[in-house]
Formats: C-alpha cells, structure tokens, sequence
C-alpha cells in the first residue's frame, strides 16, 4: 500500500537524497547530484502544502513537487516528479499527477504546465499520455517543439500544458 500526503520541509534531504539514488542508473553520480539541485529546501519551505510525498512500508516511494502560479491565478505548475525505480511503469506516476490536478482543480486552477529537457523523450512520451499538450517553441528536435535556451544558454526545453476542468475532479 501506497500513502500519499503532504510534503513537509524535513522531507527535503531525503528527497536529494531519492533523486541522486533513483536516477544513478541513467546519470553519473555527478550529474545526479546536479540533477538533485532542482529541488533546493526553499520548495519545501514554501510549496510543501500543494506538493506529494509517498510512502510504502516506511520509505518514500516518490515524490511530486508542485504549486500554483503566484502571477497566473489558472495556472498551476509541477517542478519535479520522483518515483523510485521499482514502482515505475506501476500506475504510480499517474496517481501522483491525479492528485496534484485534483488539488489544483479544488484550488481553482484551470492548467497544469511542465517542462522537461529534449532528451528526456520518456518523459515526453509519458507527459503526452497524461493528456499534456506540447506548446510551440522556436525550434524542433525529432518532430518536438522546443524552446532554445528557455533555462539559460544551452538549457532547451520542451514544455507542456494541460487543461484541468474542476468538475473533472470532484
């Protein structure tokens, strides 16, 4: 069994620490330390309340990073998802984005928007299955749009939008 709540901010270094252990096997552990970077404590501090942690058999089984946009009050955003490698391809991922959506749906919002890199066509593909929608960008990687430098020189992104209607998740 699978529980879901709320992350707290003390969750923070086992989340670094989930990231640099469940992407080792497609990253040297330098690039997983980096990778971990995208979650710095401030998320914890300041989104734990619209952000998921998991757990089975008391350890995290993965994580989700989300809020609503302070500027755009349809828009919600998901940062970073984490499921540990054994649960993935289990549904997992997809109770972790229903729950988020359900959230956002109840907090008024309207759209969920993502990002991922051009390389990372399993998210791509899984993001496309969620009912994302790729936005246009300025260029185009294997038939995918992608944004150049959205995240600074050399940092290309490809993002998404999804539409979320309240009633959806009542």
């Amino acid at each position: 069994m699978i529980d879901l709540r709320p992350a707290r901010e003390e969750d923070h270094p086992e989340i670094v620490a989930a990231i640099q252990r469940w992407w080792s096997d497609s990253r040297s552990p330098e690039a997983a330390r980096e990778l971990s970077l995208l979650v710095p404590r401030l998320f914890l501090q300041h989104f734990a309340g619209t952000s998921l942690v998991a757990e089975q058999d008391g350890r995290m089984a993965g994580f989700l990073i989300g809020f609503g946009s302070a500027d755009r009050a349809a828009d919600a955003y998901i940062h970073f998802v984490g499921v540990d490698p054994e649960l993935r391809r289990s549904g997992f991922a997809r109770r972790l984005y229903g729950e988020f959506f359900a959230a956002a749906a109840r907090a008024g919002r309207t759209r969920v928007h993502c990002v991922t890199s051009p390389a990372n066509t399993g998210s791509i593909a899984f993001h496309r299955s969620m009912g994302f929608e790729l936005t246009g960008g300025d260029a185009e990687i294997g038939g995918i749009p992608v944004h150049r430098d959205y995240d600074g020189a050399g940092h290309d992104r490809v993002c998404f939008v999804r539409e979320i209607e309240p009633a959806e998740f009542r």
